[in-house]
């Protein structure tokens, strides 16, 4: 299969920008939702952007918000993509006219497939777990086998991933990339070297069609 793409999410601070992407992070998320912990103030995120290397992406994380928040966040953060994690209608995705990512959480009973058609502008489309509490970071997975094989725009696979599982999922599901948060701190918000080191490593293993046991 081809590179999956990785990109650690709930980015809080510099140092674990930096330590993440000397790991082999592809992109990391900022988080700009009051409900979360990890949740970021703007002259917090402009310091986590500029320690970034070269070629690693900055992505910036909405869950329902006012056009207003994100055009500010726009105009004083330097970010590569947006991530709508909400109910955003496509309309809302598209107005900014800015590469985004869109979130579809893994309702029971959902046609993913429907749902992804309604984004056709997407330049990828994020399946999470399900959660009527939390947007986003519920640390548990959905069926992996819901997870659409002939789509056209490339998924991010989300929802309860680990260092454990992850070479699993990206054998199953093969997608463009993974994204992952809980799945690899040791506090929210704080990332482990260690899960994030062994994280990547577990996807590697799991692109070579080799188990956590063999990696």
């Amino acid at each position: 299969m081809s590179r999956c793409r990785i990109k650690i999410c709930g980015i809080t601070s510099p140092d674990d920008a930096r330590m993440v992407a000397a790991a082999g992070a592809d992109a990391i998320g900022l988080v700009f939702h009051a409900r979360s912990p990890r949740h970021l103030e703007i002259s917090r995120a402009r310091e986590i952007v500029a320690a970034l290397p070269a070629f690693v992406a900055a992505t910036a994380l909405f869950v329902d918000a006012e056009t207003a928040t994100v055009e500010k966040v726009l105009a004083e953060v330097p970010v590569d993509l947006l991530q709508f994690h909400g109910r955003e209608e496509p309309a809302y995705c598209n107005a900014f006219g800015r590469r985004y990512i869109k979130a579809i959480r893994m309702q029971p009973g959902l046609d993913a497939r429907s749902a992804m058609l309604r984004y056709p502008n997407a330049c990828g489309i994020l399946l999470d777990s399900y959660s009527d509490v939390h947007a986003g970071g519920t640390g548990t997975s959905f069926d992996w086998k819901r997870v659409p094989d002939d789509t056209l725009v490339p998924i991010v696979l989300a929802g309860g991933l680990r260092p454990e599982n992850v070479a699993d999922a990206v054998q199953r599901v093969r997608p463009h990339a993974v994204d992952v948060s809980s799945g690899v701190e040791s506090a929210p918000g704080r990332k482990d070297p260690e899960r994030v080191r062994r994280f990547i490593e577990a996807v590697r293993a799991g692109e070579n069609g080799t188990g956590l046991d063999d990696a």
